[in-house]
């Protein structure tokens, strides 16, 4: 397995375009509670294309999945073989370096992926998901004219409120994480000792920053967010707000300046909101002039016992929700 781990490193350190998500330290901090590999294609001595995947064991058995905060994986093509003939050979002969003992198969496909039907060929199931992204080289007027009204106004006057902060301490943003979600009666998502790990990662490879939207009068924070970036495009990876304080605009201020620091600082073309597909999540981010940018997950049961538990998790959530 390590020899496959060392020549991946080797090749994210050659990449052009290779996406934070599937950089080789991005995946050492993520990918806990089992471990990854990577399929590689080599032509002349050559790496020209890479799958890294993670594997995990549950019920006696190995399956692939995405690690938590890892928005895709996937293949990833030098840009010389992305054409569909280079593709459709490449993916084809990535795949059937899987290991052989696997019981089923989950992974979202970054963006570079518009071809799926190897996948196809090989008997994997796709389903289409959107993320939602703003281009950014149209400037900061532009940018902020195309939000929805109300939105503009909740961010100006949040502004005339709050101080937007950097320097506080990361375990805010994780109290603030934690109370979003308790606010819905759902599970804290993060531990401290992952949320610790990812965190040094990013900002051991300088790739994220924090932002804190605080009310100078009292020290209140109200909302708190971190943005991360590869060398294509800014994401937003998680945010959270008190909840008692959450009607203030502090989020969408929040966003705002994100977006602002990855234009303005970080020069970089692309803002990816990172979802969602759920309905309420999803008004938002179009509120904010963004659009729809498509990828793939696509996936594989090998076992029959697999396919039944999974449809049976799956009615025993939907009876939860209805």
């Amino acid at each position: 397995m390590h020899s496959s781990q060392d020549k991946y490193r080797q090749f994210a350190k050659e990449a052009p375009d290779l996406p934070l998500f599937m950089q080789d330290w991005y995946l050492d901090a993520v990918c806990t509670g089992g471990d990854w590999d990577a399929a590689i294609l080599e032509r002349n001595e050559r790496i020209v294309a890479v799958m890294p995947y993670f594997l995990k064991k549950k019920w006696l058995g190995t399956y692939v999945a995405m690690p938590q905060l890892c928005k895709f994986m996937g293949p990833y093509l030098l840009p010389e073989f992305r054409n569909l003939d280079d593709e459709n050979k490449i993916y084809e002969a990535l795949l059937t370096q899987l290991p052989s003992d696997l019981r089923a198969f989950e992974q979202d496909l970054n963006y570079q992926v518009t071809n799926w039907l190897p996948f196809y060929w090989s008997g994997f199931r796709q389903t289409t998901r959107y993320s939602y992204v703003l281009d950014l080289t149209r400037g900061e007027e532009p940018l902020f004219d195309n939000i929805q009204k109300n939105y503009k106004q909740k961010i100006r006057s949040a502004q005339g409120r709050l101080q937007v902060q950097h320097g506080v301490q990361p375990s805010e943003l994780l109290r603030l994480i934690n109370l979003s979600f308790a606010r819905q009666g759902l599970r804290a998502p993060l531990d401290a000792l992952f949320f610790q790990r990812y965190l040094s990662a990013l900002q051991a490879h300088d790739a994220c920053r924090l932002f804190f939207a605080i009310d100078p009068t009292n020290g209140a924070i109200h909302s708190a967010s971190l943005l991360a970036w590869d060398n294509q495009s800014a994401y937003y990876v998680m945010s959270g707000d008190d909840p008692v304080l959450r009607n203030s605009g502090s989020a969408l201020l929040l966003k705002w300046e994100a977006i602002r620091y990855a234009a303005n600082e970080l020069r970089l073309p692309v803002f990816d909101f990172e979802g969602s597909m759920i309905r309420a999540i999803e008004i938002g981010r179009r509120d904010f002039g963004a659009v729809q940018k498509p990828y793939f997950r696509v996936q594989k049961e090998w076992s029959l016992w697999w396919k039944l538990g999974k449809f049976l998790n799956t009615e025993i959530r939907k009876s939860r929700i209805f």
